[in-house]
Protein backbone atom coordinates (compact mmCIF):
# COMPACT_ATOMS: atom_id res chain seq x y z
CA UNK A 1 0.00 0.00 0.00
CA UNK A 2 1.60 3.23 -1.13
CA UNK A 3 0.82 6.71 0.15
CA UNK A 4 -1.78 7.14 -2.57
CA UNK A 5 -3.34 3.81 -1.63
CA UNK A 6 -3.73 4.91 2.00
CA UNK A 7 -5.36 8.16 0.90
CA UNK A 8 -7.66 6.25 -1.47
CA UNK A 9 -8.58 3.72 1.23
CA UNK A 10 -9.35 6.60 3.59
CA UNK A 11 -11.55 8.34 1.04
CA UNK A 12 -13.42 5.07 0.41
CA UNK A 13 -13.87 4.57 4.16
CA UNK A 14 -15.23 8.10 4.65
CA UNK A 15 -17.71 7.64 1.79
CA UNK A 16 -18.92 4.29 3.09
CA UNK A 17 -19.22 5.65 6.64
CA UNK A 18 -21.53 8.42 5.38
CA UNK A 19 -23.79 5.83 3.77
CA UNK A 20 -23.90 3.64 6.89
CA UNK A 21 -24.87 6.64 9.02
CA UNK A 22 -28.06 7.08 6.98
CA UNK A 23 -29.29 3.83 8.55
CA UNK A 24 -32.43 2.65 6.77
CA UNK A 25 -32.18 5.48 4.25
CA UNK A 26 -34.54 8.31 3.40
CA UNK A 27 -37.63 6.10 3.53
CA UNK A 28 -36.76 4.83 6.99
CA UNK A 29 -36.06 8.34 8.23
CA UNK A 30 -39.35 9.63 6.75
CA UNK A 31 -41.25 6.77 8.41
CA UNK A 32 -39.73 7.63 11.79
CA UNK A 33 -40.61 11.30 11.38
CA UNK A 34 -44.18 10.38 10.35
CA UNK A 35 -44.65 8.88 13.83
CA UNK A 36 -43.58 12.19 15.35
CA UNK A 37 -40.27 10.72 16.47
CA UNK A 38 -36.66 11.69 15.95
CA UNK A 39 -34.16 9.28 14.44
CA UNK A 40 -31.53 7.71 16.68
CA UNK A 41 -28.83 10.10 15.46
CA UNK A 42 -31.11 13.11 15.87
CA UNK A 43 -31.80 12.01 19.44
CA UNK A 44 -28.08 11.77 20.15
CA UNK A 45 -27.58 15.25 18.67
CA UNK A 46 -30.16 16.65 21.13
CA UNK A 47 -28.70 14.75 24.07
CA UNK A 48 -24.95 15.33 23.77
CA UNK A 49 -23.39 18.50 25.15
CA UNK A 50 -23.00 21.18 22.44
CA UNK A 51 -19.64 20.73 20.74
CA UNK A 52 -19.07 17.44 22.54
CA UNK A 53 -16.79 14.95 20.77
CA UNK A 54 -18.46 11.72 19.62
CA UNK A 55 -16.39 8.55 19.87
CA UNK A 56 -18.66 6.18 17.98
CA UNK A 57 -17.92 2.47 18.33
CA UNK A 58 -19.02 -0.27 15.96
CA UNK A 59 -20.15 1.85 13.01
CA UNK A 60 -19.14 -0.93 10.60
CA UNK A 61 -20.82 -3.69 12.64
CA UNK A 62 -22.75 -6.11 10.41
CA UNK A 63 -21.27 -4.59 7.24
CA UNK A 64 -22.08 -6.85 4.26
CA UNK A 65 -23.88 -9.27 6.61
CA UNK A 66 -27.54 -10.41 6.61
CA UNK A 67 -27.81 -9.46 2.93
CA UNK A 68 -30.60 -11.99 2.37
CA UNK A 69 -32.73 -9.88 4.74
CA UNK A 70 -31.75 -6.55 3.22
CA UNK A 71 -28.80 -5.93 5.54
CA UNK A 72 -28.56 -4.22 8.91
CA UNK A 73 -26.46 -1.02 8.69
CA UNK A 74 -24.44 -0.52 11.90
CA UNK A 75 -26.29 -3.60 13.26
CA UNK A 76 -29.40 -1.41 13.77
CA UNK A 77 -27.97 0.27 16.87
CA UNK A 78 -25.68 3.24 17.55
CA UNK A 79 -23.14 3.06 20.39
CA UNK A 80 -21.14 6.19 21.06
CA UNK A 81 -19.16 7.73 23.91
CA UNK A 82 -19.90 11.42 24.35
CA UNK A 83 -20.33 14.03 27.11
CA UNK A 84 -23.81 14.44 28.57
CA UNK A 85 -24.12 16.98 31.35
CA UNK A 86 -20.34 17.27 31.42
CA UNK A 87 -19.88 13.56 32.04
CA UNK A 88 -18.53 11.08 29.51
CA UNK A 89 -21.29 8.54 28.90
CA UNK A 90 -21.89 5.48 26.76
CA UNK A 91 -25.01 6.05 24.67
CA UNK A 92 -26.82 3.03 23.17
CA UNK A 93 -29.55 4.05 20.72
CA UNK A 94 -31.69 1.63 18.71
CA UNK A 95 -32.01 2.75 15.09
CA UNK A 96 -35.66 2.23 14.24
CA UNK A 97 -35.02 3.15 10.59
CA UNK A 98 -33.34 -0.28 10.23
CA UNK A 99 -35.88 -3.11 10.52
CA UNK A 100 -37.72 -1.20 13.27
CA UNK A 101 -34.61 -1.44 15.42
CA UNK A 102 -34.78 -5.24 15.57
CA UNK A 103 -31.99 -7.20 17.24
CA UNK A 104 -29.73 -9.14 14.87
CA UNK A 105 -26.92 -11.33 16.25
CA UNK A 106 -24.41 -8.48 15.76
CA UNK A 107 -26.79 -6.05 17.51
CA UNK A 108 -26.45 -8.08 20.68
CA UNK A 109 -22.68 -8.34 20.40
CA UNK A 110 -22.37 -4.61 19.75
CA UNK A 111 -24.44 -3.65 22.79
CA UNK A 112 -22.58 -6.13 24.99
CA UNK A 113 -19.30 -4.61 23.81
CA UNK A 114 -20.62 -1.13 24.70
CA UNK A 115 -21.60 -2.36 28.15
CA UNK A 116 -18.13 -3.89 28.60
CA UNK A 117 -16.38 -0.63 27.71
CA UNK A 118 -18.68 1.27 30.07
CA UNK A 119 -18.12 -1.20 32.88
CA UNK A 120 -14.35 -1.00 32.59
CA UNK A 121 -14.22 2.80 32.44
CA UNK A 122 -17.11 3.35 34.90
CA UNK A 123 -19.07 5.28 32.28
CA UNK A 124 -22.80 5.93 32.83
CA UNK A 125 -24.97 4.12 30.30
CA UNK A 126 -27.83 5.85 28.53
CA UNK A 127 -30.20 3.65 26.52
CA UNK A 128 -32.47 5.29 23.94
CA UNK A 129 -34.89 2.42 23.36
CA UNK A 130 -36.87 2.04 20.14
CA UNK A 131 -36.89 -1.59 19.04
CA UNK A 132 -39.28 -4.26 17.81
CA UNK A 133 -37.25 -6.90 19.67
CA UNK A 134 -35.56 -10.03 18.33
CA UNK A 135 -35.29 -10.41 14.55
CA UNK A 136 -37.25 -13.65 14.47
CA UNK A 137 -35.77 -15.25 11.31
CA UNK A 138 -32.42 -15.35 13.16
CA UNK A 139 -33.74 -16.08 16.65
CA UNK A 140 -31.46 -19.10 17.14
CA UNK A 141 -28.43 -16.81 16.80
CA UNK A 142 -29.95 -13.96 18.84
CA UNK A 143 -31.69 -15.58 21.79
CA UNK A 144 -29.84 -18.28 23.70
CA UNK A 145 -26.07 -17.92 24.10
CA UNK A 146 -23.72 -16.07 26.47
CA UNK A 147 -23.06 -13.32 23.93
CA UNK A 148 -26.68 -13.01 22.82
CA UNK A 149 -29.84 -11.10 23.80
CA UNK A 150 -30.18 -12.26 27.40
CA UNK A 151 -26.62 -11.29 28.25
CA UNK A 152 -27.56 -7.64 27.82
CA UNK A 153 -30.10 -7.90 30.65
CA UNK A 154 -27.69 -9.85 32.81
CA UNK A 155 -25.20 -7.01 32.30
CA UNK A 156 -27.88 -4.44 33.24
CA UNK A 157 -28.23 -6.15 36.60
CA UNK A 158 -24.50 -6.54 37.20
CA UNK A 159 -23.75 -2.93 36.22
CA UNK A 160 -26.47 -1.72 38.59
CA UNK A 161 -24.98 -3.77 41.42
CA UNK A 162 -21.61 -2.13 40.74
CA UNK A 163 -23.15 1.31 41.03
CA UNK A 164 -22.63 2.29 37.39
CA UNK A 165 -25.53 4.62 36.50
CA UNK A 166 -27.97 3.42 33.84
CA UNK A 167 -30.83 5.51 32.46
CA UNK A 168 -33.29 4.27 29.83
CA UNK A 169 -35.62 6.37 27.73
CA UNK A 170 -38.35 4.43 25.90
CA UNK A 171 -39.06 6.43 22.75
CA UNK A 172 -40.94 3.96 20.58
CA UNK A 173 -41.40 0.21 20.67
CA UNK A 174 -40.11 -1.83 23.60
CA UNK A 175 -41.66 -5.26 23.39
CA UNK A 176 -41.26 -8.85 24.55
CA UNK A 177 -38.02 -9.69 26.33
CA UNK A 178 -36.61 -6.33 25.30
CA UNK A 179 -38.84 -4.77 27.91
CA UNK A 180 -36.49 -5.94 30.60
CA UNK A 181 -33.62 -3.69 29.45
CA UNK A 182 -35.12 -0.36 30.55
CA UNK A 183 -36.75 -1.78 33.66
CA UNK A 184 -33.40 -3.19 34.84
CA UNK A 185 -31.99 0.36 34.71
CA UNK A 186 -31.91 2.86 37.58
CA UNK A 187 -34.25 5.36 35.93
CA UNK A 188 -36.90 4.86 33.23
CA UNK A 189 -38.42 7.58 31.05
CA UNK A 190 -41.12 7.02 28.44
CA UNK A 191 -42.75 9.16 25.75
CA UNK A 192 -46.42 9.30 24.81
CA UNK A 193 -47.22 6.94 21.97
CA UNK A 194 -44.56 4.44 22.97
CA UNK A 195 -45.31 0.88 24.00
CA UNK A 196 -43.81 -1.27 26.78
CA UNK A 197 -45.21 -4.78 27.10
CA UNK A 198 -44.19 -8.42 27.06
CA UNK A 199 -46.77 -9.23 24.39
CA UNK A 200 -48.53 -6.92 21.95
CA UNK A 201 -52.29 -6.75 21.39
CA UNK A 202 -52.28 -9.35 18.61
CA UNK A 203 -50.28 -11.86 20.62
CA UNK A 204 -52.44 -11.29 23.72
CA UNK A 205 -55.54 -11.98 21.61
CA UNK A 206 -54.01 -15.17 20.23
CA UNK A 207 -52.69 -16.35 23.60
CA UNK A 208 -55.56 -15.63 26.00
CA UNK A 209 -58.36 -14.29 23.79
CA UNK A 210 -58.32 -10.84 25.38
CA UNK A 211 -59.09 -7.72 23.33
CA UNK A 212 -56.93 -4.78 24.45
CA UNK A 213 -55.43 -1.77 22.70
CA UNK A 214 -51.79 -0.77 22.81
CA UNK A 215 -52.26 2.19 25.16
CA UNK A 216 -54.22 0.19 27.74
CA UNK A 217 -51.79 -2.69 27.48
CA UNK A 218 -48.52 -0.81 27.74
CA UNK A 219 -48.77 2.90 27.05
CA UNK A 220 -46.87 5.61 28.88
CA UNK A 221 -49.96 6.83 30.81
CA UNK A 222 -50.77 3.32 32.02
CA UNK A 223 -47.22 2.66 33.22
CA UNK A 224 -47.07 6.08 34.93
CA UNK A 225 -50.48 5.84 36.66
CA UNK A 226 -51.24 2.14 37.13
CA UNK A 227 -48.26 -0.22 36.89
CA UNK A 228 -45.77 2.30 38.32
CA UNK A 229 -43.09 0.88 36.02
CA UNK A 230 -41.77 4.17 34.66
CA UNK A 231 -40.40 7.16 36.56
CA UNK A 232 -41.07 9.98 34.09
CA UNK A 233 -43.75 10.35 31.40
CA UNK A 234 -42.87 12.82 28.64
CA UNK A 235 -44.98 14.17 25.75
CA UNK A 236 -42.35 13.77 23.03
CA UNK A 237 -38.73 13.00 22.21
CA UNK A 238 -37.34 16.48 22.79
CA UNK A 239 -38.88 16.89 26.24
CA UNK A 240 -37.74 13.38 27.14
CA UNK A 241 -34.16 14.14 26.12
CA UNK A 242 -34.21 17.42 28.07
CA UNK A 243 -35.36 15.55 31.16
CA UNK A 244 -32.64 12.99 30.61
CA UNK A 245 -29.98 15.73 30.47
CA UNK A 246 -31.31 17.22 33.69
CA UNK A 247 -31.09 13.83 35.38
CA UNK A 248 -27.49 13.46 34.25
CA UNK A 249 -26.69 16.86 35.78
CA UNK A 250 -28.12 15.56 39.07
CA UNK A 251 -25.67 12.64 39.13
CA UNK A 252 -22.96 13.26 41.72
CA UNK A 253 -21.52 9.74 41.60
CA UNK A 254 -19.95 10.15 38.17
CA UNK A 255 -17.13 12.71 38.12
CA UNK A 256 -17.16 15.38 35.40
CA UNK A 257 -14.83 15.03 32.43
CA UNK A 258 -11.23 15.79 33.32
CA UNK A 259 -8.69 17.68 31.26
CA UNK A 260 -5.30 16.13 30.54
CA UNK A 261 -2.95 16.30 33.53
CA UNK A 262 -0.19 17.97 31.49
CA UNK A 263 -0.49 20.84 29.07
CA UNK A 264 -0.80 19.63 25.50
CA UNK A 265 1.93 20.41 22.98
CA UNK A 266 1.64 20.18 19.22
CA UNK A 267 3.52 17.27 17.64
CA UNK A 268 6.89 17.88 16.00
CA UNK A 269 5.39 17.13 12.59
CA UNK A 270 1.96 17.85 11.17
CA UNK A 271 -0.57 15.02 11.84
CA UNK A 272 -1.23 14.75 8.09
CA UNK A 273 2.41 13.75 7.53
CA UNK A 274 1.46 10.19 8.44
CA UNK A 275 0.43 9.74 4.79
CA UNK A 276 3.94 10.66 3.64
CA UNK A 277 5.75 8.43 6.16
CA UNK A 278 3.62 5.29 6.21
CA UNK A 279 3.71 2.53 3.61
CA UNK A 280 1.59 -0.58 3.67
CA UNK A 281 3.59 -2.19 0.87
CA UNK A 282 5.54 -5.12 2.34
CA UNK A 283 8.40 -4.32 -0.06
CA UNK A 284 8.78 -0.82 1.33
CA UNK A 285 10.04 0.40 4.70
CA UNK A 286 9.31 3.30 7.02
CA UNK A 287 10.50 4.43 10.44
CA UNK A 288 7.75 4.12 13.05
CA UNK A 289 9.54 6.69 15.26
CA UNK A 290 9.12 9.22 12.44
CA UNK A 291 5.47 8.22 12.20
CA UNK A 292 5.08 8.83 15.94
CA UNK A 293 6.49 12.34 15.57
CA UNK A 294 3.16 13.29 13.94
CA UNK A 295 1.18 11.77 16.81
CA UNK A 296 2.85 12.42 20.18
CA UNK A 297 3.38 15.77 21.91
CA UNK A 298 6.66 17.42 20.93
CA UNK A 299 9.54 16.77 23.35
CA UNK A 300 7.54 14.08 25.19
CA UNK A 301 9.04 11.02 23.47
CA UNK A 302 11.45 9.00 25.61
CA UNK A 303 12.43 5.83 23.83
CA UNK A 304 13.11 2.84 26.06
CA UNK A 305 16.23 0.76 25.29
CA UNK A 306 16.48 2.34 21.86
CA UNK A 307 19.55 0.32 20.84
CA UNK A 308 18.29 -3.06 22.02
CA UNK A 309 15.60 -5.23 20.44
CA UNK A 310 14.98 -2.50 17.90
CA UNK A 311 12.43 -4.38 15.77
CA UNK A 312 9.93 -3.29 18.42
CA UNK A 313 9.93 0.35 19.53
CA UNK A 314 8.92 1.14 23.12
CA UNK A 315 8.72 4.54 24.72
CA UNK A 316 7.00 6.90 27.09
CA UNK A 317 5.11 9.81 25.56
CA UNK A 318 2.18 12.15 25.89
CA UNK A 319 -0.64 12.47 23.39
CA UNK A 320 -2.56 15.72 23.71
CA UNK A 321 -1.29 15.98 27.28
CA UNK A 322 -2.19 12.42 28.30
CA UNK A 323 0.80 10.28 29.44
CA UNK A 324 1.05 6.78 27.98
CA UNK A 325 3.43 4.03 27.04
CA UNK A 326 3.74 3.04 23.39
CA UNK A 327 4.69 -0.36 21.96
CA UNK A 328 5.07 -0.20 18.17
CA UNK A 329 6.37 -2.52 15.47
CA UNK A 330 9.34 -1.09 13.55
CA UNK A 331 8.87 -1.28 9.79
CA UNK A 332 12.46 -0.75 8.69
CA UNK A 333 15.62 -2.85 8.76
CA UNK A 334 17.46 -2.46 12.06
CA UNK A 335 20.82 -3.66 13.30
CA UNK A 336 21.09 -6.43 15.85
CA UNK A 337 24.26 -6.86 17.93
CA UNK A 338 24.77 -10.33 19.40
CA UNK A 339 27.29 -11.49 22.02
CA UNK A 340 30.42 -13.07 20.57
CA UNK A 341 33.43 -15.07 21.69
CA UNK A 342 37.09 -14.13 21.32
CA UNK A 343 36.37 -12.08 18.22
CA UNK A 344 33.77 -9.97 20.01
CA UNK A 345 30.10 -9.24 19.27
CA UNK A 346 28.68 -10.09 15.86
CA UNK A 347 26.08 -8.15 13.93
CA UNK A 348 23.01 -9.09 11.96
CA UNK A 349 19.99 -7.31 10.51
CA UNK A 350 16.43 -7.42 11.83
CA UNK A 351 13.77 -7.73 9.14
CA UNK A 352 11.04 -5.07 9.14
CA UNK A 353 7.79 -5.79 11.03
CA UNK A 354 9.15 -8.96 12.65
CA UNK A 355 9.33 -9.53 16.42
CA UNK A 356 12.67 -11.01 17.51
CA UNK A 357 13.76 -12.56 20.83
CA UNK A 358 15.35 -9.36 22.17
CA UNK A 359 12.37 -7.29 21.04
CA UNK A 360 9.89 -9.52 22.86
CA UNK A 361 12.02 -9.45 26.04
CA UNK A 362 12.27 -5.67 25.89
CA UNK A 363 8.54 -5.22 25.26
CA UNK A 364 7.66 -7.51 28.17
CA UNK A 365 9.89 -5.52 30.53
CA UNK A 366 8.46 -2.22 29.26
CA UNK A 367 4.85 -3.40 29.70
CA UNK A 368 5.65 -4.35 33.28
CA UNK A 369 7.08 -0.89 33.91
CA UNK A 370 3.97 0.82 32.48
CA UNK A 371 1.86 -1.16 34.94
CA UNK A 372 4.21 -0.14 37.73
CA UNK A 373 3.71 3.50 36.71
CA UNK A 374 -0.05 3.02 36.23
CA UNK A 375 -0.05 4.52 32.73
CA UNK A 376 -2.12 3.22 29.77
CA UNK A 377 -0.37 1.46 26.89
CA UNK A 378 -0.92 2.09 23.19
CA UNK A 379 -0.04 -0.89 20.97
CA UNK A 380 0.59 0.10 17.33
CA UNK A 381 0.30 -2.95 15.07
CA UNK A 382 2.17 -3.40 11.83
CA UNK A 383 3.67 -6.86 12.13
CA UNK A 384 3.99 -10.08 10.19
CA UNK A 385 4.60 -11.99 13.44
CA UNK A 386 7.51 -13.52 15.32
CA UNK A 387 10.81 -14.54 13.71
CA UNK A 388 10.99 -18.20 12.69
CA UNK A 389 13.86 -20.52 11.77
CA UNK A 390 16.56 -22.53 13.51
CA UNK A 391 18.48 -19.64 15.03
CA UNK A 392 15.37 -17.97 16.38
CA UNK A 393 13.96 -21.19 17.83
CA UNK A 394 17.27 -22.06 19.50
CA UNK A 395 17.46 -18.56 20.98
CA UNK A 396 14.06 -19.15 22.62
CA UNK A 397 11.62 -17.13 20.51
CA UNK A 398 8.64 -19.08 21.90
CA UNK A 399 9.80 -18.46 25.47
CA UNK A 400 10.34 -14.74 24.87
CA UNK A 401 7.08 -14.41 22.96
CA UNK A 402 5.24 -16.12 25.81
CA UNK A 403 6.81 -13.68 28.25
CA UNK A 404 5.54 -10.72 26.21
CA UNK A 405 2.07 -12.26 25.91
CA UNK A 406 1.97 -12.95 29.65
CA UNK A 407 3.04 -9.43 30.61
CA UNK A 408 0.48 -7.93 28.22
CA UNK A 409 -2.37 -10.27 29.19
CA UNK A 410 -2.14 -9.42 32.88
CA UNK A 411 -2.10 -5.64 32.51
CA UNK A 412 -4.15 -3.74 35.07
CA UNK A 413 -3.88 -0.51 33.07
CA UNK A 414 -5.95 0.31 29.95
CA UNK A 415 -4.67 -1.17 26.70
CA UNK A 416 -5.48 0.65 23.46
CA UNK A 417 -4.73 -1.10 20.17
CA UNK A 418 -4.20 0.71 16.88
CA UNK A 419 -3.80 -1.38 13.71
CA UNK A 420 -2.05 0.74 11.08
CA UNK A 421 -0.81 -1.88 8.62
CA UNK A 422 -0.78 -5.65 9.00
CA UNK A 423 -1.56 -7.55 12.19
CA UNK A 424 -0.82 -11.20 11.57
CA UNK A 425 -0.66 -14.43 13.52
CA UNK A 426 0.92 -14.51 16.95
CA UNK A 427 2.13 -10.96 16.33
CA UNK A 428 -1.50 -9.86 16.62
CA UNK A 429 -1.75 -11.68 19.92
CA UNK A 430 1.43 -10.23 21.43
CA UNK A 431 0.43 -6.71 20.35
CA UNK A 432 -2.86 -6.98 22.24
CA UNK A 433 -5.21 -8.38 19.63
CA UNK A 434 -8.93 -8.68 20.30
CA UNK A 435 -8.58 -11.84 22.36
CA UNK A 436 -6.49 -10.00 24.97
CA UNK A 437 -9.04 -7.51 26.29
CA UNK A 438 -7.96 -4.22 24.74
CA UNK A 439 -10.00 -1.42 26.26
CA UNK A 440 -10.44 0.03 22.75
CA UNK A 441 -9.33 -1.18 19.32
CA UNK A 442 -8.80 1.35 16.54
CA UNK A 443 -7.66 0.75 12.96
CA UNK A 444 -6.67 2.64 9.84
CA UNK A 445 -8.56 2.11 6.58
CA UNK A 446 -6.82 -0.49 4.45
CA UNK A 447 -5.21 -2.25 7.43
CA UNK A 448 -5.33 -6.03 7.59
CA UNK A 449 -5.76 -8.67 10.28
CA UNK A 450 -5.52 -12.43 9.79
CA UNK A 451 -3.54 -15.50 10.78
CA UNK A 452 -1.12 -14.79 7.90
CA UNK A 453 -0.86 -12.63 4.78
CA UNK A 454 -3.09 -13.35 1.81
CA UNK A 455 -0.28 -14.50 -0.49
CA UNK A 456 1.16 -17.04 1.97
CA UNK A 457 -2.28 -18.24 3.05
CA UNK A 458 -3.55 -18.63 -0.51
CA UNK A 459 -0.47 -20.64 -1.47
CA UNK A 460 -0.95 -22.94 1.52
CA UNK A 461 -4.67 -23.40 0.90
CA UNK A 462 -4.04 -24.07 -2.78
CA UNK A 463 -1.55 -26.85 -2.00
CA UNK A 464 -4.07 -28.47 0.35
CA UNK A 465 -6.79 -28.27 -2.30
CA UNK A 466 -4.54 -29.64 -5.04
CA UNK A 467 -3.44 -32.53 -2.82
CA UNK A 468 -7.07 -33.41 -2.11
CA UNK A 469 -7.91 -33.31 -5.81
CA UNK A 470 -4.94 -35.51 -6.63
CA UNK A 471 -6.09 -38.11 -4.11
CA UNK A 472 -9.43 -38.14 -5.90
CA UNK A 473 -7.66 -38.71 -9.20
CA UNK A 474 -8.36 -35.23 -10.59
CA UNK A 475 -5.81 -33.62 -12.87
CA UNK A 476 -5.48 -29.82 -12.83
CA UNK A 477 -3.82 -27.94 -15.67
CA UNK A 478 -1.93 -24.67 -15.18
CA UNK A 479 -4.87 -22.47 -16.21
CA UNK A 480 -7.20 -24.14 -13.71
CA UNK A 481 -4.51 -23.91 -11.04
CA UNK A 482 -4.19 -20.17 -11.62
CA UNK A 483 -7.97 -19.73 -11.46
CA UNK A 484 -8.08 -21.60 -8.16
CA UNK A 485 -5.26 -19.48 -6.76
CA UNK A 486 -7.00 -16.26 -7.77
CA UNK A 487 -10.30 -17.39 -6.22
CA UNK A 488 -8.63 -18.40 -2.95
CA UNK A 489 -6.60 -15.18 -2.82
CA UNK A 490 -9.72 -13.06 -3.40
CA UNK A 491 -11.61 -14.87 -0.64
CA UNK A 492 -8.75 -14.58 1.84
CA UNK A 493 -8.09 -10.94 0.94
CA UNK A 494 -11.72 -10.15 1.76
CA UNK A 495 -11.38 -11.82 5.16
CA UNK A 496 -8.21 -9.94 6.11
CA UNK A 497 -9.75 -6.57 5.16
CA UNK A 498 -10.16 -4.61 8.41
CA UNK A 499 -13.79 -3.85 7.49
CA UNK A 500 -14.50 -7.59 7.59
CA UNK A 501 -13.19 -7.66 11.15
CA UNK A 502 -15.03 -4.47 12.08
CA UNK A 503 -18.26 -6.00 10.78
CA UNK A 504 -17.82 -8.84 13.27
CA UNK A 505 -16.93 -6.64 16.21
CA UNK A 506 -13.16 -7.27 16.27
CA UNK A 507 -12.47 -3.54 15.85
CA UNK A 508 -14.27 -0.76 17.72
CA UNK A 509 -13.50 2.14 15.44
CA UNK A 510 -11.91 2.71 12.03
CA UNK A 511 -10.28 6.14 11.95
CA UNK A 512 -8.84 8.54 9.40
CA UNK A 513 -5.01 8.38 9.66
CA UNK A 514 -4.53 12.16 9.87
CA UNK A 515 -6.85 12.17 12.91
CA UNK A 516 -4.79 9.54 14.75
CA UNK A 517 -3.44 11.97 17.32
CA UNK A 518 -6.91 13.34 18.12
CA UNK A 519 -8.44 9.86 18.21
CA UNK A 520 -5.79 8.47 20.57
CA UNK A 521 -6.09 11.58 22.73
CA UNK A 522 -9.85 10.98 23.00
CA UNK A 523 -9.29 7.30 23.76
CA UNK A 524 -6.83 8.16 26.53
CA UNK A 525 -9.28 10.66 27.99
CA UNK A 526 -11.98 7.98 28.07
CA UNK A 527 -9.48 5.59 29.65
CA UNK A 528 -8.60 8.13 32.36
CA UNK A 529 -11.55 6.94 34.46
CA UNK A 530 -10.39 3.33 34.16
CA UNK A 531 -9.69 2.08 37.72
CA UNK A 532 -6.26 0.43 37.93
CA UNK A 533 -7.01 -1.74 40.92
CA UNK A 534 -5.16 -4.62 42.44
CA UNK A 535 -1.59 -5.75 42.18
CA UNK A 536 0.10 -6.38 38.85
CA UNK A 537 0.97 -10.08 38.71
CA UNK A 538 2.21 -12.21 35.83
CA UNK A 539 2.45 -15.65 37.37
CA UNK A 540 5.17 -17.95 36.08
CA UNK A 541 7.48 -16.55 33.40
CA UNK A 542 9.78 -18.79 31.39
CA UNK A 543 13.12 -17.01 31.68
Amino acid sequence: MSTSDLRADTAEFVSEAVTIRTGGGEKGIARQHSHGRLTARERIDCLVDPGGHRFECGLFAARAMYTQYGGAPAASVITTIAPVGGRLSMIVANDATVKAGAFFPMTCKKIIRAQTIAERALLPLIYLVDSAGVFLPLQEDVFPDTDDFGRIFRNNAVLSAKGIPQIAAIMGNCVAGGGYLPVLCDVVLMTEGSGLYLAGPALVKAAIGQDVDSEELGGAKMHAEISGTIDYREPDDKSCLKRLRDLMLADMRTPPMQDAPIESAAPANDPSNVYDVFSGDAREQYDVVELLSSIVDDHSWNEYRAEFGSSVVCGYARIDGWPCGIVANQRKMTERVMPGGKEGPSKAMNMPAVIYVESADKAARFIMDCNQKRIPIVFMHDTSGFMVGRDSEQAGIIRSGAKMVNAMSNCIVPKISLITGGSYGAGNYAMCGRAFDPFLTLAWPGSRCAVMGAQAAAGTLLQIDLAARKRRGEEIDEEERQQLLEAITASYSEQQDIRYGAARGWVDRIIEPHHTRAELGAALQIASTFPATGEYLTGVLQT
